[in-house]
């Protein structure tokens, strides 16, 4: 049996207050997700801690769901 994956991804510019963002893909569990912090000024991602940094729904649905950061 073949399983198939793909890597998706979606990008998003912060303005500062807005905490919610939407992913459009399926994915099975919360922690499916990497989520990266970009210092647009130095450049540098950091990778995010699931339910510290930020909580996930929609797992599960194949429409996708949101991620929300804590601050």
């Amino acid at each position: 049996m073949t399983v198939s994956s793909g890597i998706s991804s979606v990008s998003y510019s912060g303005n500062g207050a807005t905490t919610g963002f939407s992913y459009t893909f399926k994915i099975f569990a919360d922690s499916d997700l990497e989520v990266y912090l970009k210092d647009n000024t130095t450049g540098v991602s950091t990778l995010q801690t699931l339910t510290t940094d930020y909580t996930v729904s929609g797992a599960g649905n194949s429409s996708g769901g949101t991620v929300t950061f804590a601050t």
